[in-house]
């Protein structure tokens, strides 16, 4: 079972004054502890779950440019892009070219957005979610095209391109690794099946179904269920000085016991480090055989 941290507030950093330097702080933390992944969500405003949409929220590629710089091993990924909110030729070169600066670490997380008040509030197109769903497949389509080297023009339902031009290729072989996030049985899974490397899911007591499902489509796409890494949203709250490690490392391993061999989300009290160094010390070490 790998570890991966998923930062979706910057609230305790102290104001944009600090932001750099703190988040800079707890990624060089995580790498250091361990964590397999650091990821952002690919949201403008933040979510309603969370907190207001006032509250600070950085764009999720920049951000991840300078992750890149603050870190040397960690992958580095969205979770998830919205795949309306960047043309899919633009997506992938900014997906590559975060690959080439960070020593191919970039993974592409990616799947049909939801957030309609953010791209109502910033003019992008939000279609209805059969659309959302094609234009996530197309998508999909031209980012393995172009990380093939292949130039022909494409020509889909919704986008055309007539050079998809890719220079520099990425470093990561075959192509940095696609996570379709969503647990739709009929649509995303099946997307999952068909393109990518990872799926992401969100705990619950469907879980067990939501794998069952994916293998069905993976029969049905000639694909083999193994290659797919499972990944599943967690909440790691370990406690001020570590009380609840152990329950972590407990609930990790039911997990790990159902088939997944990630766990990504958020780290209570990030922003004080103590918790990261906690994951890193009492957890990460204890679950990496799972």
């Amino acid at each position: 079972m790998r570890v991966g941290l998923q930062i979706p507030s910057f609230q305790g950093a102290g104001g944009p004054q600090h932001l750099g330097r703190r988040l800079a702080e707890v990624a060089r933390t995580a790498d250091d502890a361990g964590f397999s992944s650091i990821a952002v969500m690919d949201h403008f405003f933040q979510i309603g779950a969370i907190g207001p949409p006032e509250q600070d929220m950085l764009e999720a590629y920049t951000t991840l440019g300078y992750l890149a710089a603050c870190t040397s091993s960690a992958r580095l990924l969205t979770l998830v892009t919205g795949v309306v909110y960047r043309h899919p030729g633009i997506l992938a070169k900014i997906v590559t070219t975060l690959d080439v600066l960070s020593g191919g670490r970039a993974w592409l997380g990616i799947g049909a957005a939801w957030n309609q008040e953010e791209s109502k509030g910033l003019g992008i197109p939000f279609p209805p979610v059969a659309e959302r769903f094609e234009r996530l497949e197309e998508t999909l389509q031209i980012c393995l095209q172009m990380w093939r080297g292949d130039e022909s023009p494409f020509t889909g339902e919704h986008y055309e391109l007539e050079r998809p031009l890719n220079y520099p290729s990425a470093l990561s072989r075959p192509h940095p690794p696609i996570m379709i996030g969503g647990g739709g049985e009929r649509k995303t899974l099946r997307l999952v099946a068909r393109y990518a490397q990872a799926c992401n899911l969100f705990s619950g007591p469907d879980l067990g179904r939501k794998l069952t499902v994916l293998r069905a489509h993976c029969e049905a796409e000639g694909r083999d269920y193994d290659e797919i890494e499972k990944t599943c949203y967690f909440t790691f709250d370990v406690g001020e000085r570590g009380e609840r490690a152990s329950e972590v490392v407990n609930r990790l391993g039911q997990l790990a016991a159902q088939g997944f061999g990630m766990a990504i989300g958020s780290v209570t009290n990030v922003w004080t480090l103590a918790p990261l160094e906690v994951m890193g010390s009492q957890v990460i070490p204890a679950v990496e055989a799972l």
